[in-house]
């Protein structure tokens, strides 16, 4: 029998239901949870599971001091106590609350115990963590993602020879492509309300898929078994860890363009349907259908069509295209009542007319659609309304793909390497053309903190109050000017907290709220699931002290940190915009949908799908800076994601005000609904 020493009087405890931890846990690895899991080899494990099920009718809470050598286990409540997570009548919490299963081994709770189901994890074991000999050779050889990162964005000269030699670049890109995507689940797994296989997680549409199931509803903290019974307020959190005290600029360089650009291009699979709640989504296509373009049902599709030669309806204004107002062509936006009838403009996402960068590039892909049908109608004369115009779809699905890859992606990741988007590398791969969007994938995106605290176009500033649902904008500056004034101004670090600006902090607010009904859990267990460390302290996660001791006071323990507001504090990359968690966790979802889709596919990619070899060299040639250079009148400006050097233009705008970011002259609470809160 093991003996269980009483434990020393007068200092704080370590409780298995998550009470404060001690400093000497703090910086050890060996945590109760850990133990409980199985992470850590210990003969008391056994005694606390034991403990941990026997629950309250049993003697009460399990206590547990963890020292770097040893733990102390006792019963820390009196008999016949009721721990309050835990319902009168003696019902047990749920085994799985503690995440024992490691290595996307799969826990099934069996009375008040539980089983890992380890089947081709590569791992076995009562908890799947004794890999078998292929996986103990393949991670023994595997750097971590930080190494792979650093070799990727250093060395300039041997990427140039790499990128030189077309055979290693396309081995290179299909290991890329193949080892990111097989990180996400394909089919789809789980949703909000089924933490375990079923038919529906699988075939409701409606519903965004899960990464990770939801914590269950039976745990005695919000996280598991860690942390405090109780999450931080969230408008305090948001206030001392995410609220902007002054704009920090992207020390990776990244304009304005690429910010409107990921707002705009997301918004086509991320659309959540807030009448059922943050777990639906009306974007039912699940990835880059361009239904942000051309509308996500066919009702509305026909209300922006042209139905002649396949086009788009637009109106001519100074000389120039833009998108047709709401008043001609009857498709519903969002405006509110003050925006007058001439400037509310009707494109396919009826939000878009928020702030003038989304309607600048619905105007450029409104601009692309019609002159590709143009190109398309001289080539083929014969072909009807309805050809052109579902050719010209799959032609700009198609050019998206290939600016997101090699534009989007590549200022994103920093890399010498230069990615290609080249669907036949993965022809001879195992690869499933399908796609499901993820609600953490969703959550991960709102990347708010790149909005500035102003808008600098020409030689104008806007606040947000002038800015936002002021599609005169468009107009009276013209497309080139935004695109070069947007290019020139830098857009906000995401990582590293304190930089969400006060204007839009609400929707930070929400998506925390979202995410806690969705019950994510917390940041280190996403880190495990795409094959990270998990964080060892909370120091270890905000790379300083401050947040780090404002983190410890409002969550108790790391492995109680919440995923999104973990992945804005954490702390960033070398001269990066993100921090470790967020691009190892987008990246897999992006590629995937990104490769998933039907063009990429062997059926599909061949010149025919696109009209004949035009078709295609127009998405093989495409670009950035060609999607604006052809859709411009006079000269093309500068298009880029990346702030040009100073030596290069003129110099960049960085907003240096020293005064808190407040949200005072907006209140988007009363300009926006609901249902656009994942902008």
């Amino acid at each position: 029998m093991l003996h269980t020493p009483p434990l020393e009087s007068g200092k704080p405890q370590q409780h298995l239901y998550g009470l404060k931890s001690p400093e000497n846990l703090r910086r050890s690895h060996k945590s109760a949870g850990d133990l409980y899991r199985g992470t850590v080899e210990s003969p008391l494990r056994p005694l606390v599971r034991q403990l941990h099920q026997q629950g309250p009718q049993g003697g009460g809470e399990v206590c547990v001091r963890c020292t770097a050598h040893r733990c102390r286990v006792r019963a820390a409540q009196p008999a016949g106590a009721v721990h309050p997570a835990v319902p009168q009548g003696g019902v047990r919490s749920n085994p799985c609350c503690s995440e024992p299963c490691q290595n996307k081994g799969v826990c099934m709770a069996t009375g008040a115990d539980y089983e890992c189901d380890c089947t081709r994890t590569g791992y076995n074991g009562q908890n799947c963590t004794t890999p078998d000999f292929l996986t103990w050779i393949k991670i023994s050889l595997k750097p971590s993602p930080n190494t792979v990162h650093y070799l990727l964005t250093h060395f300039k000269g041997f990427w140039n020879i790499v990128n030189s030699i077309l055979f290693l670049r396309d081995a290179i890109m299909r290991y890329v492509l193949t080892s990111r995507s097989h990180m996400i689940d394909s089919p789809p797994t789980y949703n909000a309300d089924y933490g375990y296989k079923s038919w529906e997680a699988y075939s409701n549409l409606s519903c965004y898929t899960r990464t990770l199931p939801p914590v269950p509803e039976d745990c005695p903290t919000p996280m598991g078994v860690v942390g405090k019974k109780e999450l931080p307020d969230i408008k305090l959190l948001a206030e001392k860890l995410l609220m902007r005290r002054q704009f920090i600029p992207d020390p990776q360089g990244t304009s304005l363009m690429f910010a409107f650009f990921a707002q705009h291009f997301t918004h086509q699979f991320f659309k959540s349907d807030m009448k059922k709640g943050p777990a639906f989504t009306l974007a039912k296509g699940h990835g880059v259908d361009l239904n942000h373009i051309y509308g996500d049902n066919l009702e509305r599709q026909h209300k922006l069509r042209l139905f002649k030669d396949g086009k788009l309806k637009y109106q001519i204004v100074k000389g120039e295209m833009y998108p047709p107002t709401v008043k001609e062509v009857g498709a519903d936006m969002h405006y509110p009542p003050h925006v007058p009838d001439s400037h509310r403009f009707a494109v396919g996402h009826e939000a878009f007319g928020l702030v003038p960068g989304l309607m600048m590039y619905a105007t450029i892909w409104l601009r692309e659609h019609n002159r590709v049908c143009d190109v398309l109608k001289e080539v083929h004369p014969d072909w009807d309304d309805e050809r052109l115009f579902q050719t010209t779809r799959l032609i700009l699905i198609g050019e998206t793909i290939k600016i997101v890859i090699e534009d989007y992606v590549q200022h994103l990741s920093g890399y010498h390497f230069k990615l290609k988007f080249d669907p036949e590398l993965l022809f001879n791969q195992r690869f499933q053309y399908q796609n499901r969007i993820a609600s953490e994938f969703n959550t991960l995106y709102h990347w708010h903190p790149l909005m500035p605290d102003s808008f600098h176009i020409e030689e104008k500033d806007y606040s947000y109050k002038e800015f936002v649902f002021n599609t005169s904008v468009v107009t009276e500056h013209g497309i080139s000017n935004l695109v070069e004034s947007f290019t020139k101004q830098i857009a906000g670090r995401v990582a590293g907290g304190r930089n969400v600006p006060g204007a839009v902090m609400y929707v930070a607010i929400k998506s925390i709220e979202n995410s806690r009904k969705m019950r994510y859990q917390s940041l280190n267990a996403y880190r495990k699931r795409f094959s990270m460390k998990p964080y060892s302290s909370f120091e270890d996660m905000t790379g300083e002290t401050e947040m780090a001791a404002v983190l410890e006071e409002m969550y108790g323990h790391v492995d109680a940190v919440e995923l999104y507001p973990g992945l804005l504090v954490e702390k960033p990359r070398d001269k990066a915009i993100f921090g470790e968690t967020m691009v190892e966790m987008g990246a897999p979802y992006s590629l995937k949908g990104l490769m998933g889709n039907p063009i990429c596919s062997p059926e599909y990619w061949k010149p025919s799908t696109f009209g004949g070899s035009i078709g295609f060299d127009i998405v093989n040639t495409a670009s950035l800076q060609r999607l604006v250079c052809n859709n411009v009148q006079g000269p093309c400006p500068v298009a880029s994601f990346h702030v040009p050097d100073i030596e290069e233009t003129e110099p960049m705008i960085i907003n240096s005000s020293t005064s808190h970011s407040r949200g005072s002259d907006i209140n988007p609470t009363v300009i926006l609904k609901e249902r656009t809160t994942d902008l």
